[in-house]
C-alpha cells in the first residue's frame, strides 16, 4: 500500500515531497525524482513561509483542514518529510490522484 513517495504511519501516512518556493504558479506537479511529490508555492523560504504554505497547500489538494499536515523533517531544505493525519485506507487512494 505505498509507491515509494508516501507509506502508512501510526495515525496516518508520511508523504515525501519536493518544494519549490517562490514558484509564480503554486500547485502540485506530479511526481520528482526520488521520488517526491513535487509542490509549488509562492511563498519564499524565509522563517518557515514556504514550509507552511507547503503543508496547506497538501491538506487543501487533499480536502483535509491544514493542521491535518505537519511538516517531519527538513525544515531548511527543499526535500521534506510531511505527515498526513487520518486513515491511510482514505487517504491512499487521494494521493494517487496526485500523481
Amino acid at each position: 500500500m505505498t509507491d515509494g513517495w508516501w507509506r502508512p504511519v501510526p495515525g496516518g501516512l508520511s508523504v515525501q515531497i519536493k518544494v519549490q518556493p517562490r514558484a509564480r504558479r503554486p500547485g502540485i506537479g506530479g511526481l520528482a525524482p526520488g521520488p517526491r511529490l513535487r509542490l509549488a508555492v509562492t511563498e519564499p523560504a524565509e522563517d518557515g513561509r514556504a514550509n507552511r504554505a507547503a503543508c496547506a497547500a497538501l491538506a487543501r489538494a487533499l480536502g483535509l483542514p491544514a493542521s491535518a499536515v505537519t511538516l517531519l523533517q527538513g525544515v531548511g531544505v527543499r526535500e521534506k518529510l510531511l505527515q498526513v493525519a487520518g486513515k491511510p485506507a482514505a487517504l491512499a487512494p487521494k494521493l494517487k490522484e496526485l500523481e
